[in-house]
């Protein structure tokens, strides 16, 4: 068969098959009277195995080492080949990524367009004053996508960084309330507490809404934040958490704070001090969180924080008993 016929076949063009020839990938068989080639179907085979291994990836001097050495083995190359291309998606996602973000921010002009770029280049920087500059100049400046700076807030290690990148988010709406709820299902624990940090942030019903579901979450630190954050603003939902984390002892004056703010409705503040002297009653042996439980009731207005006050007076913890007469002397004074 003449290499125009073979072309036609098999859909490799002429010049290709001469360039496989001068490498000497595949060579015809033979030769016409008038000298012009003639493939075999011998040869016709290891074009098609040619192609074949084209389609994998393998460059053609890959190619002629797999169809001429009865020593080469597939398996390594074809797990370079697979780290190749994963690393190939990896690249070409990210890219898709920023293309997404640079049509968000819907620039007007292409200086728009590449001071965008520039804020998504420098959110990424390794050094963490750029990151920080970045994320403050991104409320003022050039807006900056709220999935790019979502991102940057899930993944940011400094602290001070973390904070500017909250602090935009907190002005960027209420459109990442959303994105930073789904970092709550990252299996990274450090991912999970940068989300309902961030969220705790957010201002807006959505913002309150996931931070509602976070308070039963299996992620102890993320209800624990989340109940801080909805104490603040006066949900009540938070009661229990809340109470919890004084008893054990873990950011138990924030707790109590928050708990003080929720007091100021009668209902919520009788409602705390039943379960103020719940937890007391099922606490007995355990002196440090009576005295945190004992000390919470003091911001709790009302007659059942009071009643619990004096019975506490004459409890057979010494400290326990000092701190609630002293607390119900300053009740007395007010």
């Amino acid at each position: 068969m003449l290499i125009g016929e073979v072309a036609r076949r098999s859909g490799v063009s002429a010049r290709m098959l001469r360039h496989y020839e001068s490498l000497g990938l595949v060579r015809p068989s033979g030769r016409t009277g008038s000298g012009y080639r003639e493939y075999s179907g011998e040869d016709i085979r290891r074009i098609f195995h040619i192609e074949s291994l084209r389609s994998l990836g393998l460059s053609l001097r890959e190619i002629g080492r797999a169809l001429d050495d009865p020593g080469f083995t597939p398996s390594e190359l074809v797990g370079d080949l697979i780290r190749q291309t994963r690393e190939r998606i990896d690249a070409e996602t990210e890219l898709l990524t920023r293309l997404h973000r640079i049509d968000t921010a819907n620039p007007a002009r292409w200086e728009d367009a590449l001071q965008v770029v520039a804020l998504l280049q420098a959110l990424g920087s390794q050094s963490a004053g750029v990151r920080q500059r970045a994320a403050l100049s991104s409320v003022h400046e050039t807006p900056v996508p709220v999935a790019a700076l979502v991102d940057a807030a899930l993944s940011e290690t400094d602290p001070n960084v973390a904070g500017a990148l909250r602090w935009a988010l907190a002005r960027s709406g209420d459109d990442g309330s959303g994105l930073l709820a789904e970092g709550l299902a990252s299996p990274d624990a450090a991912v999970r507490e940068r989300a309902v940090r961030s969220l705790a942030e957010m201002p807006g019903e959505e913002a309150a809404a996931q931070l509602r579901q976070a308070l039963v979450h299996p992620d102890i630190v993320v209800r624990r934040y989340a109940a801080l954050a909805l104490g603040s603003r006066g949900t009540a939902d938070a009661v229990p958490t809340l109470l919890d984390m004084i008893v054990e002892g873990e950011n138990d004056t924030d707790a109590a704070d928050a708990l003080s703010l929720l007091a100021g409705d009668t209902a919520t503040a009788d409602r705390i001090a039943t379960g103020l002297v719940d937890r007391l009653a099922r606490n007995t042996s355990k002196a440090p969180a009576r005295g945190r439980l004992t000390q919470a009731l003091a911001a709790v207005p009302g007659v059942t924080a009071t009643r619990a006050l004096v019975e506490l007076s004459h409890d057979a913890d010494r400290a326990v008993a000092l701190t609630a007469a002293w607390l119900l002397q300053l009740r007395d004074t007010r």
